[in-house]
C-alpha cells in the first residue's frame, strides 16, 4: 500500500494531505503565508516537522501541485534535475506559483532527499483541447514562444471528472469558483476549451485577478507611465472583485455588504454576470449543455452565488430546485431540468495522491 503525502502550495496558502493506500490519514492547511518563496518553503518544513512530531511513518512518495507544466507535459513527472530546470524556465509563465512550488519541492528533498517527489501539472488537464481553442491569433513565432492557451485549475477539473464520472457528465461545463476562477468546457471526460489563457490572470473575473482585458488597456496603460511590473500587479493583484468593490476580495463579505454598499452589489453582479457569460460560451463549444458542474470555495459553498449565476440560464434548461440549492445538496437542479446541475467539493490533494499512485504503478 503506497503511502503519499500530498502538496498543494497555493498563492498565499499551505494544504497538504497524506494518504495510505488511498484513504486519507491526516489534512491539514496554513493560509496568509504571505509572498515569497521562503515563506512556503518554511511552512512546508514545518508541516513536515509536524507529521513527524505525530509519529508519522515516513511517506513513500511526495506528489506536489505544480501549476505550469508547458506545452508538452500532459502526465505526472518524476522530478529530476531535467524537471526543474524545465520548471525554471517556466517561472516567466506563472510567476506568482512556480518559484514557490519549486520552494516546496526543495524543501522536502532537504529534509527526506531519498523520498521520490512527483509533479502533478494544473495545465495538463486541458492538453487535450484543439489546436483552435489552443491557438491565439498570433505569428507561429510567438506560438512557438509558448505562447497560447494553456488552462489551469486542471487538478479540480481531474477530480470532477473522476468522481461523477465521463458518461455522467456528457457535455459539462465545470466552473471552479474561488479566489482564482476559471471553467472548462469538458466532452467525453476531456478538456474541449476553457477560460483561463496563457496565464491564471485571464477569463472571468477573480477575487483579485482582472480576468479578460481589451489589449487596448494594457497598450494605453503602457504608453501613460505604467511598466511591466505595475501592470502585473494590477492584474494579478488589485483588479478583479477587489477592484470593483474599492477593498474587498472574499465573496462572502461583497455579499453581506451588498445590501447598504452599491461597490460591493456592483462587484458581485459583476462577478456573477462574467460567470454566466462563459458559461453559454462554452456551451456552444459543446453544442448544449448536458450538466453544469460548480466547485472551489464559492462553487461548493455559496447557494447565493449559484441561484444568482443560474438564473438568465434558461435557455440552456438550467433550472435549479431552491431547497436543493440551499442546502449544497450534490445535485441541485430540479426534476423539470433537462440539464443536471451538481456540486461538488473541490479535493486537488486527493487527485494527486492518485495521479501518483497510478504513475508510480
Amino acid at each position: 500500500m503506497l503511502r503519499v503525502l500530498a502538496i498543494n502550495v497555493g498563492s498565499s496558502s499551505l494544504k497538504y494531505a497524506l494518504f495510505d493506500g488511498g484513504t486519507p490519514v491526516l489534512r491539514a492547511e496554513i493560509e496568509r503565508l504571505g509572498d515569497g518563496p521562503d515563506r512556503h518553503a518554511a511552512a512546508v518544513d514545518a508541516a513536515l516537522a509536524e507529521l513527524a512530531r505525530r509519529g508519522e511513518r515516513r511517506p513513500d512518495v511526495v506528489g506536489h501541485r505544480v501549476v505550469h507544466g508547458g506545452p508538452d507535459r500532459d502526465a505526472p513527472a518524476r522530478v529530476d534535475a531535467a524537471l526543474l530546470d524545465e520548471l525554471r524556465a517556466l517561472i516567466p509563465f506563472a510567476p506568482d506559483h512556480l518559484p514557490a512550488e519549486l520552494a516546496a519541492i526543495a524543501a522536502v528533498a532537504a529534509r527526506w532527499p531519498d523520498v521520490p517527489q512527483v509533479a502533478c501539472f494544473d495545465t495538463a488537464f486541458h492538453r487535450t483541447m484543439p489546436d483552435s481553442a489552443q491557438r491565439y491569433a498570433v505569428p507561429d513565432e510567438l506560438f512557438a514562444l509558448g505562447v497560447r492557451r494553456y488552462g489551469f485549475h486542471g487538478l479540480s477539473y481531474d477530480h470532477a471528472v473522476h468522481t461523477l464520472g465521463a458518461g455522467t457528465l456528457g457535455r459539462a461545463v465545470i466552473a471552479h469558483l474561488g479566489h482564482g476562477a476559471s471553467m472548462v468546457a469538458v466532452r467525453d471526460g476531456r478538456a474541449i476549451d476553457t477560460t483561463m489563457g496563457m496565464s491564471p490572470a485571464g477569463g472571468m473575473i477573480m477575487g483579485t485577478r482582472t480576468g479578460d482585458l481589451d489589449p487596448g488597456v494594457m497598450l494605453f496603460l503602457l504608453a501613460h507611465h505604467h511598466d511591466p511590473a505595475s501592470l502585473a500587479q494590477l492584474v494579478h493583484h488589485d483588479g478583479g472583485l477587489r477592484a470593483l468593490s474599492g477593498g474587498s476580495s472574499d465573496m462572502r463579505d461583497l455579499l453581506a455588504r451588498r445590501a447598504t454598499d452599491a461597490r460591493a452589489a456592483r462587484a458581485v453582479a459583476a462577478f456573477c454576470m462574467s460567470a454566466r457569460k462563459w458559461i453559454g460560451a462554452l456551451a456552444a463549444t459543446l453544442g448544449g449543455l448536458d450538466t453544469l458542474v460548480f466547485t472551489g470555495g464559492i462553487g461548493a459553498r455559496s447557494p447565493v452565488i449559484r441561484a444568482e449565476i443560474a438564473a438568465g440560464l434558461e435557455h440552456l434548461d438550467v433550472w435549479l430546485d431552491e431547497a436543493r440549492n440551499w442546502r449544497n445538496a450534490a445535485l441541485i437542479s430540479s426534476d423539470s431540468s433537462k440539464c443536471d446541475v451538481r456540486v461538488i467539493e473541490a479535493d486537488e490533494e486527493a487527485t494527486i495522491a492518485r495521479l501518483v499512485t497510478s504513475a508510480l504503478r
